[in-house]
């Protein structure tokens, strides 16, 4: 099925487009424009594997020379080469070429580069998004591979807004489950320790307000990362469930661990997470 995605981000935002594009499992390019600025995504297989736009765009020099990987005097050499090629050579192919760094050095610092205009992107409250499907602008020499959920997830740690709760969350007597893979795509997603507490007490049982009473961490806290959670798809609006019997307990928290285990990754401590997550829901219980 074609995908047709276009539109406000008035009305769609940035991270509930992304969702789409990944839980489709799409192949193409994102352009989001806002007044001047444009920027473009790529995406492979629902993943994002590079973006640009020249006005947002931080400058992979500028990176290099701010981590210490090149000295200035190497970056003003490379960017007067590049000057005299009409910048028909791309910047880091040349510091390549005169042994200022290795290639390693420059994936990194891509990957930095991309993942900083990303989560710059998430803070837009305005503009325009088209979606097109299979094609690509441009060839790039280098390439990330990163997943939506870990990107809307730490961009949205970087926004300490309350407004992003109340627009995410506005019936806190609402109740929420966690959310399938959808289109067979697997997730990787990193999470933090109290997110995965968090998410522990997700059970399609609780409120919000008593998944706020249970959290380890204060109300405010808990509400901005279940509104994260939210808007990277991992969680999602249910109707409320009738709690089962203590004797259905054990095998309802078995259930959870193995929806965790199917598709995030991340180990906290020294336990697996699902035998973390089985110990935090049972004390939350009890």
């Amino acid at each position: 099925m074609e995908l047709d995605l276009q539109g406000n981000i008035e009305r769609f935002t940035v991270p509930e487009v992304f969702q789409l594009i990944a839980s489709g499992r799409k192949s193409g390019t994102l352009g989001i424009q806002r007044d001047e600025s444009i920027v473009m995504v790529y995406f492979k297989e629902g993943n994002i594997t590079y973006g640009y736009g020249p006005r947002e765009t931080f400058h992979l020099g500028q990176l290099l020379k701010e981590r210490g990987v090149i000295a200035a005097e190497q970056l003003e050499e490379a960017v007067n080469i590049q000057a005299k090629t009409e910048n028909s050579r791309r910047l880091g192919d040349i510091l390549v070429s005169r042994h200022f760094i290795d290639r390693a050095d420059l994936e990194t610092v891509v990957k930095k580069q991309v993942e900083q205009l990303l989560y710059s992107l998430l803070s837009w409250q305005s503009g325009s998004f088209k979606f097109y499907e299979g094609q690509f602008p441009t060839e790039e020499e280098i390439t990330v591979n990163l997943s939506v959920e870990n990107v809307i997830l730490e961009g949205l740690r970087r926004i300490d807004e309350m407004n992003m709760v109340k627009e995410t969350l506005p019936d806190l007597d609402a109740v929420y489950t966690i959310s399938a893979s959808q289109g067979g795509r697997s997730r990787a997603v990193t999470l933090q320790a109290d997110e995965w507490n968090i998410m522990a007490l997700v059970d399609a049982h609780r409120t919000v307000n008593e998944i706020c009473t249970l959290s380890p961490v204060d109300r405010d806290d808990t509400l901005k990362k279940l509104a994260q959670l939210k808007l990277a798809g991992i969680i999602t609006k249910t109707e409320k469930k009738e709690r089962p019997p203590s004797s259905d307990l054990e095998k309802m928290v078995d259930r959870l661990a193995n929806l965790f285990e199917d598709y995030l990754t991340e180990k906290t401590g020294n336990l697996p997470v699902h035998r973390k997550i089985t110990k935090t829901y049972v004390e939350s219980v009890d």
